[in-house]
């Protein structure tokens, strides 16, 4: 995920953060789940999904391949979602398990002469990079005006190179959550913290209750740059997040010493991660979340950090989300709340007709509403009916979500080069993963974070 473009705007970022926050502070919610009748974009749930959406072409004998990286729920409900496209033209669909980083892993498909049809690209820079290695092809013009249909202009822009449209944004996260056991909570005492100071306190409430605060996913270092965004988003504001994410300013910069120093208030209090920086160093994402939600009254950790697809992995322990498993937004470090997005895009390396008009059906409400109703899954789509939300607490965020418009913040590691922000074991992956081994290290990390995106910029 790693390009820039003009959806970065910085004249917008004071009223972006205070519009998602203001949407994000409804989260701290005590209903459980079941949804409830609330409006949201330009079609009622039954149109959307019964067959109303778009033009779409008999394919009887067509076979497409979609790669993506997503395993596990994800991939299963997605797979509904093309079943549904299967039903309605005919065509048969495979679909393609990727490995990140998935540039490579498509770079091996094409070097064989066997590209999948459509990738699903969770990152700007990669479709940049796709289109730079002459594989992205653009979208045709039905697929365009479904787009402008359902999308702000800013998610349109995401999904550009140059000007032309390669993209098309399925999938989006709202990536600046806690979410925390209530019951832990309870048994301590502890309230849901507005200010990183907050965050502190409530974490030292917890440990001295017997409960582990954080659990980490320091073996992703995908999450470990999430955690370093919203701090340095909230902390340096918007101008200096679009400088670094462009690499304007470099690593060593002052900002960046703040950030890390700020950071290392938790990951550097070794009893307030779960298994020490070691341990966490080999948990997993999914392990970093069903960890926190089970084990009764005596959980590996009470918080766990991360987007609202964390919902998925909850699903899979005793607790359900907005009774045992509750969900505050990430503390304000500065002035505002940060909330930093990341996304999904469909994306065609083999054009077709059949290409063109999977990618179409990915840009309408149909096909959203359907992995909607599945939970685990956000839509950049403003079409799709917030009632589709399994819960209120998805419905809050998705809410939050369409009420930004074009007021966003992207994933900064995902504007990178991939190289430096998408590279298990490199860059600032590796960079973060050794920080969190050594927090005390910040001016060290920071000259290996300089020396890592200057390499991958090319400056």
């Amino acid at each position: 995920m790693r390009s820039t473009s003009s959806t970065y705007r910085t004249s917008r970022a004071a009223r972006a953060a205070a519009v998602l926050a203001a949407g994000a502070l409804a989260l701290s919610l005590t209903a459980c789940g079941g949804s409830d009748d609330g409006s949201g974009g330009g079609e009622s749930p039954e149109s959307s999904a019964s067959g109303g959406g778009p033009d779409l072409p008999k394919l009887d004998g067509t076979t497409l391949e979609v790669a993506a990286v997503w395993t596990g729920a994800e991939q299963d409900n997605f797979k509904k979602v093309l079943a549904e496209f299967e039903k309605r033209t005919g065509a048969e669909i495979t679909f393609v398990p990727a490995q990140d980083p998935i540039v490579n892993f498509l770079g091996s498909k094409v070097a064989g002469g066997q590209p999948p049809d459509v990738a699903m690209l969770p990152q700007p820079g990669a479709i940049r990079q796709a289109v730079d290695k002459g594989w992205a092809k653009p979208l045709d013009a039905g697929t365009r005006a479904e787009l402008a249909k359902n999308y702000s202009q800013g998610w349109q822009d995401i999904g550009k190179v140059d000007g032309k449209q390669y993209g098309a944004y399925y999938k989006a996260a709202n990536k600046s959550l806690i979410w925390y056991n209530a019951t832990a909570f309870d048994n301590a005492g502890a309230s849901e913290p507005k200010t990183w100071q907050d965050l502190l306190s409530t974490a030292q409430t917890l440990y001295d209750s017997g409960v582990t605060p954080f659990s980490v996913a320091g073996a992703d270092g995908w999450t470990l740059t999430d955690w370093f965004e919203n701090v340095y988003l909230s902390q340096a504001g918007p101008e200096k997040y679009d400088q670094l994410a462009q690499h304007r300013i470099k690593w060593t910069d002052p900002s960046v010493k703040e950030a890390l120093t700020t950071l290392a208030q938790v990951w550097g209090h070794k009893n307030w991660v779960a298994g020490g920086p070691t341990g966490a160093l080999q948990v997993e994402f999914p392990k970093s979340v069903t960890q926190t939600f089970t084990g009764g009254d005596q959980p590996a950790a009470a918080m766990v950090y991360e987007g609202d697809f964390v919902q998925v992995n909850i699903a899979e322990t005793e607790s359900k989300v907005g009774s045992g498993a509750k969900v505050f937004p990430f503390p304000s470090v500065g002035g505002t709340a940060p909330v930093v997005t990341g996304g999904d895009a469909a994306v065609i390396l083999k054009d077709s007709p059949g290409a063109q008009a999977l990618v179409r059906f990915l840009a309408s409400p149909d096909a959203a509403t359907i992995q909607a109703k599945l939970g685990g899954y956000l839509s950049p789509n403003r079409n799709v009916p917030i009632s589709a939300y399994p819960n209120q607490v998805q419905q809050t965020i998705a809410k939050s979500l369409i009420a930004s418009g074009d007021d966003f913040r992207f994933d900064m590691s995902d504007q990178a080069p991939q190289a430096f922000g998408g590279t298990p074991g490199k860059g600032e992956w590796k960079d973060l993963q050794d920080f969190l081994k050594n927090p005390s290290d910040v001016a060290g990390t920071q000259r290996r974070l300089e020396a890592d995106a200057a390499a991958a910029y090319g400056n």
